[in-house]
C-alpha cells in the first residue's frame, strides 16, 4: 500500500521467554505505530506463552499464528480489526520439536512449519473462516549428508518455510545439510511434493538459514548463518529450481571476530537486500543489479544493540525496525529513498528478548 494512504499500523512482536534461552521475554506484545513519525505505543501483552518466537498472518490478515520455539506446538489468535488486539483460538502439535518458522499457503487452508530439531517440515490444516489450526496433513523428513560443523550440523535443520512470490513453491533452507530444498503443496491433500530438482547444495559449512525473493525479477537470496554470507540464486518460478551465481560476505573484511548471520529481506522495489549479523551486531545494506541480480555491499551500520536476530521494513517503506535480542530493544532506522542506506532514528520499544516483528495496517 502506498505510504500516502497508511496513517497507522500495528506491530506484533514475538520473543524468547525461557531460562534455557537466557530469555527475558513475557509473551506477544502488540503496538500501534504512527506511520508518519514511526513512534510506537503499547496496546496489549499476551502473557503465558512459551517462546512465541516467529509470527505469521493468514492470507487475509484476520488471524495471527505463532510457533512455540523449543516446544512442539503452534498457536492461533484472532485479530480485532478495531483495536489490533489478539484473542486466543487454539493450539496444535507440529509433529516435531522446536518449530522455528511457519507460513500460510495461498488458499488459506494450510500452514507449513519447519521443525528445526527433528529435521521435518510439517503441514497442518487451518480453517480459512475461523482461523483455528486443524490436524497434521503431512510430515516430511529432510535427508542428506550433514555438514562438517561438529556442533551446529549434527543432523538436518530446516530453518524456514517460505512461499515464493507466486505462492507456487515453498523454499526451505536447511542449516544442517548445507542445502536449500523446494516443494510444492498439493492443495487437495495438503501433501508436500519435492520439485524435480529437489534441493540445491550450498557451500560447505555455510548453514543456509533464511531466504528472500526478489519481488519482480527471478532471483532468490539466502543468508547463510554459519559463515555470515549471502548467496544469490537464479530462481525458476515455473519449476522451483535454484541456480547459485554469487556468494559474498555479509561482514566487512576488517572484522576478525565471531558472528552469525540471521535475517534477510529484499526491499519492496527490489533494489536493495538487507542482512543482519549477530556478533558484528550490524545490518548490511546490499545493492541489487536488477539486470544480473548480483549484489554489492553499500553499507554496514551498527544495529544499535546486541544480537540483531530479526528486522523488518514497515508498510510505508520509510523505516526499518531492528529487534536486538540480547539488549531487549527495538530500534527504528530511516531508509533513504534513493540510496537505500539506513540512518539510526532512535529506540521505539524496550521489551524482553525480541526476535520477530510483524506489521499489519489498521482498517
Amino acid at each position: 500500500m502506498p505510504s500516502s494512504i497508511v496513517s497507522a499500523y500495528y506491530a506484533y512482536v514475538g520473543c524468547r521467554t525461557t531460562r534455557e534461552r537466557n530469555a527475558r521475554g513475557d509473551g506477544i506484545n502488540v503496538y500501534r505505530t504512527d506511520a508518519a513519525t514511526g513512534d510506537w505505543s503499547h496496546v496489549q501483552l499476551v502473557e503465558g506463552l512459551l517462546n512465541p518466537s516467529f509470527l505469521a498472518f493468514d492470507r487475509h490478515r484476520r488471524f495471527l499464528y505463532t510457533v512455540h520455539g523449543d516446544s512442539t506446538e503452534v498457536s492461533a489468535f484472532r485479530i480485532d480489526d478495531a483495536t489490533g488486539r489478539l484473542s486466543f483460538l487454539n493450539r496444535r502439535s507440529t509433529g516435531g520439536r522446536n518449530p522455528v518458522h511457519l507460513a500460510v499457503d495461498p488458499t488459506n487452508r494450510f500452514m507449513v512449519v519447519a521443525n528445526h530439531i527433528t529435521s521435518t517440515v510439517a503441514v497442518l490444516r487451518i480453517d480459512p473462516e475461523e482461523g483455528s489450526i486443524g490436524e497434521l496433513t503431512d510430515l516430511v523428513k529432510l535427508e542428506g549428508t550433514i555438514g562438517p560443523h561438529r556442533v551446529e550440523q549434527p543432523f538436518a535443520k530446516p530453518h524456514q518455510t517460505e512461499f515464493d512470490t507466486a505462492g507456487r513453491f515453498i523454499i526451505v533452507p536447511d542449516k544442517g545439510l548445507d542445502r536449500v530444498f523446494a516443494f510444492r503443496l498439493e492443495a487437495a491433500s495438503g501433501k508436500l511434493v519435492p520439485t524435480e530438482q529437489g534441493s540445491v547444495v550450498a557451500r560447505e559449512a555455510s548453514g543456509p538459514r533464511h531466504v528472500a525473493l526478489h519481488p519482480a525479477a527471478p532471483y532468490a537470496y539466502v543468508v547463510n548463518e554459519l559463515d555470515s554470507t549471502v548467496t544469490a540464486y537464479r530462481y525458476d518460478g515455473q519449476t522451483g529450481a535454484l541456480e547459485p551465481f554469487q556468494i559474498l560476505s555479509a561482514l566487512p573484511d576488517t572484522f576478525t571476530g565471531n558472528s552469525r548471520a540471521a535475517e534477510i529481506a529484499v526491499s519492496s522495489d527490489g533494489r536493495f537486500v538487507y542482512a543482519s549479523n549477530r556478533g558484528h551486531d550490524s545490518i548490511a545494506v546490499l545493492t541489487v543489479d536488477v539486470g544480473t541480480g548480483r549484489l554489492t555491499v553499500q553499507q554496514w551500520i551498527a544495529s544499535g544493540g546486541r544480537t540483531p536476530r530479526f528486522f523488518a521494513p514497515d508498510p510505508t517503506g520509510r523505516f526499518l525496525y531492528v529487534a536486538n535480542e540480547d539488549s531487549d530493544t527495538i530500534l527504528r532506522f530511516e531508509v533513504a529513498a534513493e540510496a537505500g542506506e539506513l540512518t539510526l532514528a532512535g529506540e521505539v520499544a524496550r521489551t524482553g528478548s525480541p526476535v520477530c516483528i510483524l506489521f499489519r495496517e489498521t482498517v
